[in-house]
């Protein structure tokens, strides 16, 4: 078990982006280069700085805005810490199209390019970003291998006991959000099918760290005594190294048409009994609301498992280390997932 007392925000992405022996063995299959293109986010820098780790004798590139439009130190901070990692970083705006003669000529692109978070108020840069960018990288990278990030928002609300959404599952996506989700992969699949590009749509939810996931907003709830709303009464979890190696490793699916991927954790987490354990960590018993309903985003990811194995880290080790975390003050990212929100309204 990780000792969270001894662990800064520099150590923590060091075991985040530590790969295994099978995703070493994936990218040195690969022939040729690797480029992350919306590099700048959540999941990027880490996912860079595993490919980074994992391969050799590749050249690794980053690919974001770096807030293009208005550099703020928190950007400039991300962009040394990819660079700090031996990754050549780019900066550059996937809308403009004269400047993709700037993208380096690379054999495997993994696409992480989208919005979610302020898509309500401002569904035409969301549309722009998340589906017309698809349509670009797509036409610019189709002699490439490609693995694209979705995310599970594609698949309807299903049944708390239904074992989650499964890969053969109809999408049919609530609010404009992950209406634009679905037209990202759709782009992709066009231009797959169009220029026989190798393609891997992952559909992702949710992914934890200790400075951001369901778990930390959870947790933060409980820490400021904020009632619990169990309205959305069950989630998917996975811990983000776990889910880093098996977008890696999907690279090895990809075909034409488009492979699809839910990558999510093996359990069906009741938020009640997580918040309980959370509690349980913090010594604070948490505060509920409302009542749970029969219907959650949930996915089901027994494809993953059956090629890649489980997860390796377990939902205790998660909530023991994000809690602790958290509670001792180190560095969140204040950027709630809100994954309780039912009618797309992100």
């Amino acid at each position: 078990m990780i000792d969270i007392s001894e662990l800064d925000e520099r150590a923590l992405e060091d075991i985040l982006s530590e790969p295994t022996d099978a995703t070493k063995e994936i990218v040195a299959g690969l022939n040729g280069d690797i480029v992350v293109l919306g590099a700048g986010g959540k999941m990027g820098p880490t996912l860079a700085m595993m490919l980074r780790k994992a391969s050799s004798g590749k050249n690794i590139y980053a690919v974001s805005r770096f807030s293009v439009r208005s550099p703020k130190d928190s950007d400039k901070a991300v962009r040394t810490k990819i660079e700090r990692a031996g990754i050549k970083t780019i900066q550059l705006d996937l809308l403009d199209e004269s400047l993709y003669s700037q993208l380096p000529d690379v054999e495997n692109v993994f696409y992480l390019v989208g919005m979610k978070f302020g898509s309500t108020g401002n569904q035409p840069l969301t549309w722009a970003l998340n589906s017309f960018v698809a349509g670009l990288v797509a036409q610019h990278y189709k002699n490439s291998r490609i693995v694209i990030f979705s995310t599970g928002n594609v698949y309807p609300l299903v049944d708390v006991n239904s074992g989650g959404a499964s890969e053969e599952t109809a999408p049919d996506p609530v609010g404009e959000y992950a209406q634009s989700c679905l037209g990202r992969e759709r782009i992709f699949e066009y231009f797959s099918q169009l220029h026989n590009t190798p393609e891997t749509i992952v559909r992702l939810n949710y992914a934890n760290e200790p400075r951001y996931g369901i778990i930390v907003d959870v947790t933060r709830r409980i820490l400021n005594s904020e009632p619990i709303d169990l309205t959305t009464g069950a989630v998917n979890l996975i811990w983000q190294r776990d889910a880093l190696q098996f977008i890696i490793r999907s690279i090895s699916l990809a075909k034409s048409p488009p492979a699809i991927l839910n990558v999510t954790g093996p359990d069906t987490v009741l938020v009640r009994q997580l918040a309980e354990q959370i509690g349980q960590e913090l010594n604070t018993k948490p505060k509920f609301t409302s009542r749970e309903a029969q219907t959650a985003l949930l996915s089901n990811a027994s494809f993953c498992f059956s090629m890649f194995g489980y997860p390796q880290t377990t939902l205790e080790e998660m909530v023991s280390l994000i809690a602790k975390w958290v509670a001792s003050g180190k560095t969140v990212l204040n950027k709630p997932t809100k994954y309780d929100i039912r009618n797309g309204k992100f």
